[in-house]
């Protein structure tokens, strides 16, 4: 098994350090520890695992945080086991963007 590595975990959890983004420090955080120790192939079994991610692509996700409040957007490289962080931010910031074409930066 060859777990996941989370590219920009850090910059995540600094972020999450913000007045604004607190409240989903814990969940950010046990979200990080699960994707970290898992070993998924493709989109299909991350679904299968986590009904309540959002597939957008074959490697773009968005994962539901602190029961809706807050969203992650993901890329994921299934075969080489990188998870990059694109974007994070409340519900309604969500509401705002267009999920497919935002792009993280560096």
């Amino acid at each position: 098994m060859q777990n996941m590595r989370i590219i920009k975990e850090k910059t995540l959890i600094e972020f999450c350090k913000l007045q604004k983004y607190k409240q989903a420090e814990s969940s950010v955080k046990s979200c990080i520890y699960e994707v970290r120790y898992s070993d998924w192939n493709n989109a299909q079994e991350l679904k299968q695992k986590y009904g309540y991610a959002s597939v957008l692509t074959s490697k773009r996700v968005v994962f539901n945080i602190k029961g809706n409040e807050f969203r992650l957007i993901v890329d994921i490289e299934f075969k080489i086991k990188l998870v990059f962080v694109v974007w994070f931010g409340t519900h309604q910031e969500y509401d705002q963007i267009d999920a497919k074409m935002i792009r993280y930066e560096d």
